[in-house]
């Protein structure tokens, strides 16, 4: 499976930026189903400074009680981003989330813009593709050897 992040990797990123309330952040979560936002520089958007997760807001906040119209992106997130570029292979990514016990890598490009996200959940949809495609190709090859033994028996 030499399949690059480019090839099936979200390009599509919500962001905000850290000012952003944690109030806003669970709102834009819930508003696009989604689990995560990667926070940009709020001068420089296309530049990743961190992620802020659901689970950062339910142990960071709700957990111990905390305003979250008090709280932003930038008190909650994630710093220590994990990044990953378009070419890397789909394997290296899932040693790497593996190695970091991570959910999602934020891509970016050489020049460090943000160019996309890959979440467990993309690896596993690759994943159940490849090993669908297998279990096809493996019984292609079972039938034609099935058709191949009858002819030989009644030839």
């Amino acid at each position: 499976m030499a399949t690059q992040l480019k090839e099936f990797a979200t390009n599509l990123v919500a962001v905000v930026e850290p000012d952003t309330s944690a109030v806003m952040v669970a709102q834009l979560m819930r508003r696009h189903h989604i689990g995560a936002l990667v926070v940009v520089d709020a001068l420089d958007k296309n530049k990743p400074v961190g992620i802020v997760t659901d689970r950062d807001l339910v142990l960071e906040l709700m957990a111990e009680g905390l305003d979250p119209a008090v709280f932003t992106a930038g008190d909650i997130m994630s710093v220590d981003l994990v990044k990953a570029q378009p070419e890397m292979d789909a394997m290296d990514a899932v040693l790497l989330m593996k190695k970091y016990r991570l959910r999602r890598l934020v891509i970016v490009d050489k020049a460090g813009n943000l160019a996309g996200i890959v979440t467990i959940e993309d690896v596993l949809g690759l994943l159940t593709h490849e090993l669908a495609e297998l279990a096809g190709d493996l019984g292609s090859a079972r039938d034609r050897e099935t058709r191949e033994q009858v002819m030989k028996q009644t030839a």
